[in-house]
């Protein structure tokens, strides 16, 4: 809820504190995971220091707080907002979701429906928030499936193509 409300607040002391942002990182890896407390089932202690040096480094976690930020504060003008996209048009380019069960939010697909052409809703068997890391592979299948049929109608960069096919 903190990095909803509040981002830059534990944000600075985060930028702060080596200590302070590897405790948060990993703890968000081992609860946000699909990994059932056991958080080496899906990370090496490298790549959990990898993720959290970038952060260190480029001083990033604040903005990295920020989607959640907006999800949390969005009101009724931000569903607007939205609405009159899909009635200009905007919700025509194809979009597909890919649901891994221990994700933090589990969208139902009738509420995508409303703002983007879900064209794939794949139903993932594992995985969590950080499904990238903990399953490339089923991850990199669905993207692909997504992208074979709209590869083969259309040439590079013809967006319009694209469009016009949905």
């Amino acid at each position: 809820m903190i990095q909803g409300t509040r981002p830059y607040s534990p944000a600075r002391g985060l930028n702060d504190s080596p200590a302070g942002l590897a405790a948060w990182i990993v703890e968000k890896f081992h609860r946000w995971s699909d990994c059932d407390g056991q958080i080496e089932t899906r990370f090496a202690k490298d790549e959990l220091l990898t993720n959290i040096m970038i952060y260190r480094f480029t001083e990033t976690i604040g903005s990295s707080f920020l989607p959640y930020y907006d999800f949390t504060t969005s009101g009724p003008l931000t569903w607007m907002v939205e609405a009159f996209k899909q009635w200009a048009g905007s919700s025509h380019v194809p979009a597909a979701f890919a649901i891994f069960p221990e994700d933090i939010s589990q969208p139902p697909r009738e509420w995508a429906e409303r703002f983007f052409n879900v064209q794939r809703w794949t139903q993932m068997p594992e995985g969590g928030h950080f499904a990238a890391m903990e399953e490339p592979e089923l991850l990199v299948d669905d993207i692909r499936a997504f992208f074979r049929p709209l590869r083969s109608r259309v040439g590079l960069g013809d967006s319009q193509a694209i469009e016009a096919a949905y």
